[in-house]
């Protein structure tokens, strides 16, 4: 018989490369479903400008995003385990900070970030998953905001819509990628497990 949802999630380890717009909502989005572990790694700290997006309060601010998260999820789900990394990812940190995950979720800023990480988790480390995204400046275009699939590699997003001056990271269409993200989590999960 095979086992539920669950269990399955229950027995799973995910990796999130930073803990800002998307990295937090998707954290939190993972741990409310039951994710059994979560690696969160972030080297930066909540500050007022975060609260337009990021799974933070304002008696957080000044305090290490990984810290703030790790308190967050456990008044969410107090059974996740969750591992926190306060530092500033590089190619050779990825590999062994991840190295336990069945999933990697690029929560990067910066665009030279989201292309290191991503270089690095297709040649280092070839069997992992890694979702990433881009495209999620601004407001409203719902429709253009899908999953692009490479192989390994998912892209939420609309792959247009960069963060500026003039398409600020917005909650909404920010929420809307990083649950997208963590819906993809679910789905590659479940599907190692069911096969379908």
């Amino acid at each position: 018989m095979k086992a539920d949802y669950k269990e399955i999630l229950q027995s799973k380890t995910v990796g999130i490369a930073g803990a800002g717009g998307l990295g937090s909502n998707c954290a939190i989005a993972l741990a409310r479903v039951g994710i059994g572990k979560l690696v969160i790694c972030d080297f930066d700290t909540v500050t007022e400008g975060n609260l337009n997006r990021q799974y933070y309060f304002f008696d957080q601010i000044g305090y290490p995003k990984v810290v703030a998260i790790k308190a967050n999820i456990s008044k969410v789900n107090p059974y996740v385990t969750v591992e926190i990394h306060h530092l500033k990812l590089n190619a050779d940190l990825i590999p062994s900070v991840f190295k336990e995950c069945d999933v990697i979720v690029e929560a990067f800023d910066l665009a030279e970030m989201k292309k290191m990480i991503c270089e690095t988790v297709l040649s280092e480390m070839p069997e992992k998953f890694l979702i990433s995204g881009m495209g999620l400046g601004g407001w409203g275009n719902n429709n253009l905001i899908k999953t692009h699939n490479y192989g390994k590699l998912f892209i939420c997003g609309d792959l247009q819509t960069e963060v500026s001056e003039e398409y600020p990271p917005l909650a909404p269409r920010v929420g809307i990628v990083a649950n997208m993200q963590a819906n993809l989590v679910l789905q590659l999960l479940i599907k190692q497990e069911y096969g379908n």
